[in-house]
């Protein structure tokens, strides 16, 4: 039986397991949000903005391991994705995205709200493509959905002409999928597992570099096995905390520009350097001719165009993350675990673990209310929960300061640097994930950047908690500004008017309001807020905020404007050179 493109749609989403869709109406997707009309297996989320929505799949895609789903409408509705889909690309997050378009006789005729969404995406995206034959829909669906998900995890742009959804064609949907020229690797090279191995068994100062490969592939207990089994440190990028558990004694910290101090000297000494998962990008390695300048290095990535791409290795390994830590934990079950240098590992763990003890991440500010003693409240009160944050200081402290292992994990946009992610990230992850708490952390300028999802929230009674750490500034941007501009603060004093001073090289109490009044703006959504400015209110904040099961609430955390993000290597420098506080 023939049926039109947009019941195919709908079956063929249903197919896939699709129950949550993002999506945004307009002209030229009209036609498929009618078909969805009567559909009772699939929940459409309608946002108040196109990119808030796709950040709010992408939040549900991390959290649950399901592929997001957005549909909006064309031009400028498949235009605001585009930052959204940048965000997904970068940190691998399987998405699939459906644009309405102009009827295929219109496309090159500057039609209303007509923009080759396809040329646009191309390169920040998977794979993107246009249907053009109402025939060649199902294929393309399926296709699209098994790109999206297998080999390195990406977004998907599938562009729909207004006249293909409305065309009658097959009811068929293929069950199976045989893409010329795309192959994902499900296989381990064994002789170089093995030739890892024994490098890894030879080492006298082995060090074990892991990314969010290890994550996105769910290899977490698959890697405490491998640290336990070897007893070899760890240490993390951003997106790789939490493989192992933070709390684990062989964990080290972050790597990078605000990373431990045991975790960038380690990297420096190491004489093997086993990476997993990770780019090898900008933020993590420093000055690249120098990184890791000792040490024969092993990269592990699903990706083979990751591999010696910033970082020349040794022994390069294309595989799934948790394919490869399980073939080298058998190879090393018949495999005794002490090495030819016992001694110069037993010195090299405690020489880390001495580094890691004596020179703790903590704030310079001690006293009063700081970031840090908000974040290991959540550490203390939230342990089964996802906790997503923005972009900028705020990241930075959460990913310093956080504790994560299996019942709690991290969402943060750590390759494009996303501000405005957070907020809508967070509500899709409290969509796939109805059970446990979520926790938005975010600062004054990013959250403002989503701001309008408040409603979006309130309508769907998400119970989200909402940090805001209110400085007043763009606080990471000032940071640089303060460092290596002579206080130059140009445009990023968010209580800047008029009527203040050109050269303001400091707040003060004399300093314009700050606007907007957050508690009064949740309140103006019909959801809560509270501000706290003392450190004893902090856990009374969160208590408050836990009593509203119904809705969000914004608990604003009124920070000093000074505050810094500590350590910090700066730019261009070795991972060593590091200024702990200043």
């Amino acid at each position: 039986m023939a049926i039109k493109g947009t019941e195919l749609f709908v079956k063929a989403l249903i197919e896939e397991g699709v129950d949550t869709l993002f999506g945004y109406p307009g002209g030229q997707a009209i036609d498929l949000f009618d078909a969805l009309y009567d559909q009772d297996n699939i929940e459409v989320i309608l946002p108040r903005h196109e990119q808030a929505l796709i950040h709010a799949a992408d939040g549900y895609a991390r959290s649950t391991g399901k592929v997001g789903v957005c549909l909006v409408t064309s031009g400028p509705g498949a235009t605001n994705l585009v930052t959204g889909i940048a965000t997904a690309n970068y940190d691998s997050v399987p998405l699939v995205c459906f644009t309405g378009q102009v009827p295929l006789n219109l496309m090159g005729n500057d039609a209303f709200q007509e923009v080759d969404i396809v040329g646009v995406t191309r390169g920040i995206c998977k794979y993107a493509v246009t249907v053009r034959d109402r025939e060649e829909l199902p294929r393309i669906i399926k296709e699209a959905f098994y790109i999206a998900s297998t080999g390195r995890p990406g977004p998907v742009v599938v562009d729909l002409p207004k006249d293909i959804q409305q065309e009658l064609g097959t009811e068929e949907y293929p069950t199976t999928v045989n893409i010329r020229g795309y192959k994902p690797n499900d296989a381990v090279h064994m002789r170089q597992i093995k030739k890892a191995v024994r490098l890894l068994h030879d080492a006298k100062r082995p060090l074990f570099l892991v990314g969010g490969g290890v994550n996105i592939a769910h290899a977490n207990r698959e890697m405490t096995q491998l640290v336990e089994k070897t007893n070899v440190p760890i240490i993390t990028t951003i997106m790789g905390k939490g493989a192992v558990s933070t709390q684990h004694n062989m964990y080290l910290g972050n790597i990078g520009i605000h990373g431990s101090y045991a975790a960038n000297h380690a990297v420096t000494d190491c004489d093997l350097l086993f990476s997993i998962g990770t780019r090898f990008n900008d933020r993590i390695t420093g000055k690249t001719s120098e990184f890791a300048k000792n040490a024969t290095i092993v990269h592990i990535d699903i990706d083979a165009a990751s591999i010696s791409k910033n970082i020349a290795v040794d022994v390069p390994i294309v595989a799934d993350a948790k394919l490869a830590i399980e073939a080298i934990l058998d190879v090393l079950k018949n495999k005794t675990v002490e090495t030819p240098y016992q001694t110069e590992r037993e010195e090299w763990l405690k020489k880390v673990l001495d580094w890691k003890r004596k020179y703790p991440i903590r704030m310079k500010q001690q006293e009063g209310l700081t970031p840090e003693k908000v974040i290991r409240t959540i550490n203390k009160r939230y342990k089964d929960s996802v906790i997503v944050t923005d972009v900028g200081q705020n990241q930075l402290w959460t990913t310093q300061y956080i504790d994560l292992d299996e019942n709690r994990q991290l969402l943060t946009s750590g390759g494009l640097g996303t501000m405005g992610y957070g907020f809508p990230a967070a509500m899709g992850a409290q969509l796939g994930n109805p059970e446990k708490k979520v926790i938005a952390i975010s600062g004054d300028g990013g959250f403002q950047m989503n701001i309008q999802e408040m409603a979006t929230a309130v309508v769907l009674e998400l119970p989200l908690i909402l940090v805001v750490f209110n400085n007043g500034y763009l606080g990471n941007v000032r940071q640089w500004q303060e460092l290596y501009f002579n206080k130059r603060y140009s445009s990023t004093c968010l209580r800047y008017r008029k009527s203040c001073e050109r050269d303001c090289m400091n707040p003060d109490k004399s300093c314009p309001k700050y606007t907007p009044d957050f508690v009064k703006l949740a309140e103006s959504y019909d959801a809560k807020g509270i501000r706290v400015e003392k450190e004893e209110d902090i856990e009374k904040a969160f208590a408050f905020a836990d009593a509203n099961t119904k809705g969000p609430t914004i608990i604003e955390f009124i920070i000093d404007p000074k505050a810094n993000v500590w350590p910090m290597v700066p730019a261009g420098n070795t991972l060593d050179n590091m200024i702990m506080d200043c």
